[in-house]
C-alpha cells in the first residue's frame, strides 16, 4: 500500500523559506513519477513541481520558478521542496503525490495524473 506523507510546514513571514518533506513507502518507486501541488482556499489545485523519482525531468509551475527547488533522497525514500523567497500569494495546503509512468515515460503535471496523494501540510505566509 502506497503512503505518503508530507511535513514540514509552518508559517512564516514573506522572504522566508520553508523545507517540504514527504516521505514515501509501500513500493519500489524507481519508475514513479513524483509531484507537488498546492491548493488555496477557494481555488483549484495547481501544479507546483514534478520530477521522476531519481530526480530527473524536473519541471516547474511558472509562478514557482527560481524560488522553489525539488530534490529527492532515495536512500531515505524522501522528497522535498525548498521554498525561497515565500510569498502571501503562496499560501496553501501543499500535497505530494506519486503515480507509476514506467521507464522513459512522461512526468505528468495535471492532478488528475496522479494515483497517490498525502494528506497535506499547511503553508501560510504573512505579509
Amino acid at each position: 500500500q502506497v503512503q505518503l506523507v508530507e511535513s514540514g510546514g509552518g508559517l512564516v513571514q514573506a522572504g522566508g523559506s520553508l523545507r517540504l518533506s514527504c516521505a514515501a513507502s509501500g513500493r519500489t518507486f524507481s519508475r514513479y513519477a513524483m509531484g507537488w501541488f498546492r491548493q488555496a482556499p477557494g481555488k483549484e489545485r495547481e501544479f507546483v513541481a514534478a520530477h521522476t523519482w531519481s530526480g530527473g525531468r524536473i519541471s516547474y509551475a511558472d509562478s514557482v520558478k527560481g524560488r522553489f527547488t525539488a530534490s529527492r533522497d532515495n536512500a531515505k525514500n524522501t522528497i522535498y521542496l525548498q521554498m525561497n523567497s515565500l510569498k502571501p500569494e503562496d499560501t496553501a495546503v501543499y500535497y505530494c503525490a506519486t503515480v507509476y509512468i514506467g521507464l522513459g515515460g512522461a512526468v505528468p503535471r495535471q492532478p488528475k495524473q496522479y494515483e497517490y496523494w498525502g494528506q497535506g501540510t499547511q503553508v501560510t505566509v504573512s505579509s
